[in-house]
């Protein structure tokens, strides 16, 4: 077995992925402190080309330094918008059509593994702060919640790692069944 040289993995131009077609998934990130996750979700969405990243609040936006220096790229190449607020950002994704998921341990939330997508469907996905989660307010506003089986003492993950598992989750259901 031989690891691939750059060349041979087929990377996409930040032209090239700004005209392929997107998986519709939007992460929406909702007063996230550190500039370094919001460029790893970045360059996450960059990896399952997803639709966009959404912040809101304080969440810090490109162009950051600190966010370039995690988003290696990806912080040209994925689209981002900024909003106040996560319920701006919800009311706009509500009325594009999106169905919108809070990503956080609550009552009645649906276990990822188990989560199932409607054929057509676009899909926002909501990560919060990451001391207190997706603020309360945000969840009223959201179709549901979607959160990560966790089996150890902590039940809590950083959320670009959380991110990353979640945006996986969803892509991969796109990608398999060719939604």
């Amino acid at each position: 077995m031989r690891k691939l040289s750059m060349d041979e993995l087929n990377r996409k131009s930040v032209q090239e992925f700004k005209e392929s077609a997107k998986i519709p998934v939007i992460a929406v990130l909702e007063n996230v402190r550190s500039a370094y996750n919001v460029g790893s979700v970045l360059r996450t969405a960059d990896a399952f080309l997803l639709e966009a990243v959404y912040t809101t609040g304080y969440t810090a936006h490109p162009p950051h330094k600190e966010i370039s220096k995690t988003a290696l790229g990806a912080d040209e190449s994925v689209t981002t918008r900024h909003f106040a607020n996560a319920g701006a950002a919800i009311d706009e994704l509500k009325a594009k059509g999106y169905k919108v998921l809070a990503v956080e341990q609550a009552e009645s939330s649906h276990r990822l593994n188990q989560f199932v997508l409607a054929e057509g469907e676009q899909l926002a996905v909501v990560f919060g702060n990451e001391v207190s989660g997706v603020e309360q307010s945000t969840i009223l506003l959201c179709d549901g919640c979607i959160e990560i089986p966790q089996l150890g003492m902590k039940h809590s993950l950083n959320i670009s790692v959380a991110a990353g598992i979640v945006l996986w989750e969803v892509a991969k259901k796109f990608i398999v069944s060719g939604l």
